[in-house]
């Protein structure tokens, strides 16, 4: 296909004028393009076509198409269905009353251009600059970050159950790409074990007989599984088969509140790995914010140093408490109980006593920390030693793990921090993002994915991520109240507790 760019020539006359004939008082779609003019330019996606080849359906209308696609929850038939039928989606694309539309194949053949040539970001790129333009948004302030789950477009499967129909797939795949190179190598019996959906039904009875069929399953071979990208992830309790999704939303009280990055990752990567990769694509575009809000998932000592020292943001969230050596039961002596001198690299006690080495090591990870011992005969006599080690018999002393200064230092002024009241109450803006997720999910249904591999599967979230701005800020324009958080009846009883 080949990219004949065209220049947005306004809403045709006779769209414009039945569309507000019929919709005195608006919709969103109506309002967005009075309020933003025309989002998205073909030129914006000119890299992932050609210049020969018959013309392209405007890549700029597919993109919109996308966008509104996820806003109302719609397929892709739905979607092209929209485009030839609802007057106000031709007065947002610029289309006369006419316009035939295009197929809904083209969309597929669209979101995999994108990701061929690394445009995934492009529409909430183009719409964050446009809002930009009319002051509705801008770097500094603050922003929040918190993530969900995706559940996989597979079933979930026990473990015969994904052997078999791993295997399953992979000759499925090979009969229709090479059938008479395999058909060479298997036999009638491949048929019957591989030619139906693999059930646990379906499985031989008895535990001899089924493991004699996991052995032959296993001796004929093993694949990739339908989705290669979806993994299996356990978070407070709950287990699901798919991947995460990571949303940053600006939050300041006078301006809508808009998504501003997304990250997808498999159900697996935990939340920590995913700070400095949402800071390196808030800087791309230009809206660090002045503080970021997030919950103990994203905060490391190491995160609070280099997103203060490398982006100039203040990482607001809760650090892991001020532990002991060992589990003690009533008082006893934390880490913080210890003086560090880190010019002579030297920690004294409670009591008094100096540790005797200190050694630089690295975790396994790589995090550099130190290692600081103190003698046996130090602890072994000391008074409260009750209260700082359990080693037996007295023939250990007490060992500490320090962070790097910097990391270290960032690490107890947090734990102090967090204890008070005032810093309680400004972290209390971080549970806000909670409604985002809960409107995303329930407007763009962005929890389960429709697609099945990664790359996919981010750019719905991207899709879903920049319709939702859209939805917010035809709310504002519209002077729409944000929704109060919903209390149950019981609850609305205020019996205390």
């Amino acid at each position: 296909m080949s990219l004949e760019p065209r220049a947005d020539r306004g809403v045709p006359e006779l769209t414009a004028r039945v569309v507000r004939a019929s919709f005195p008082k608006g919709t969103l779609a109506v309002r967005v393009r009075e309020a933003l003019g025309p989002l998205f330019e073909d030129e914006s996606f000119a890299e992932a076509f050609s210049g020969r080849g018959r013309p392209a359906v405007s890549p700029g209308a597919l993109a919109l198409v996308s966008v509104l696609q996820y806003a109302e929850g719609l397929t892709d038939r739905q979607a092209a269905d929209q485009v030839r039928a609802r007057m106000d989606w031709k007065f947002l694309l610029g289309l006369e009353l006419d316009d035939a539309g295009f197929d809904f194949s083209v969309l597929c053949d669209f979101r995999a251009r994108l990701i061929e040539h690394g445009l995934e970001e492009k529409v909430l790129d183009l719409v964050l600059e446009r809002i930009s333009g009319i002051g509705l948004l801008r770097a500094g302030g603050r922003q929040r970050t918190d993530s969900t789950h995706v559940l996989a477009a597979v079933r979930t499967l026990n473990r015969m159950e994904f052997v078999g129909e791993t295997l399953r797939s992979a000759l499925e795949a090979l009969s229709a790409a090479a059938p008479q190179w395999l058909s060479a190598l298997v036999t009638a019996d491949w048929v019957r074990r591989y030619g139906a959906r693999i059930d646990s039904y379906r499985f031989p009875k008895g535990e001899n007989v089924r493991q004699e069929w996991a052995e032959q399953v296993g001796r004929d071979g093993f694949s990739s599984p339908y989705d290669p990208d979806a993994r299996y992830g356990v978070k407070r309790g709950s287990g699901w088969c798919g991947y995460k999704t990571h949303l940053s939303e600006t939050c300041e009280p006078d301006v809508p509140h808009l998504i501003t990055h997304v990250v997808t990752t498999d159900a697996t990567v935990a939340d920590t790995e995913v700070t400095e990769t949402v800071h390196q694509g808030l800087a791309a575009r230009e809206l660090l914010p002045a503080e970021h809000d997030v919950d103990a998932g994203y905060v490391t000592a190491a995160h609070i140093v280099t997103a203060r020292n490398e982006y100039g943001i203040e990482l607001v969230g809760p650090v892991g408490l001020d532990t002991c050596h060992e589990n003690h039961e009533g008082e006893h002596f934390t880490q913080s109980a210890f003086t560090v001198d880190w010019q002579t690299r030297k920690v004294t006690c409670p009591e008094g006593k100096i540790s005797a080495s200190w050694s630089d090591q690295r975790k396994s990870s790589g995090t550099p920390i130190a290692r600081v011992h103190f003698t046996a005969q130090d602890c072994g006599s000391c008074p409260v030693r009750e209260k700082c080690t359990k080693a037996a018999n007295g023939t250990w002393g007490r060992s500490l793990t320090l962070l790097p200064r910097d990391q270290q230092e960032a690490l107890e002024a947090r734990r102090r921090e967090q204890l008070t009241d005032e810093w309680q109450q400004r972290y209390n803006i971080r549970a806000g993002v909670e409604s985002t997720i809960s409107q995303a999910v329930r407007r763009t249904r962005i929890r389960r994915t429709r697609f099945t591999d990664l790359p996919k599967t981010h750019l719905g979230h991207v899709f879903a991520a920049t319709a939702i701005n859209i939805i917010r800020l035809d709310a504002w324009l519209t002077q729409t109240p944000l929704g109060q958080t919903r209390t149950s009846h019981l609850a609305r009883l205020g019996l205390a507790a």
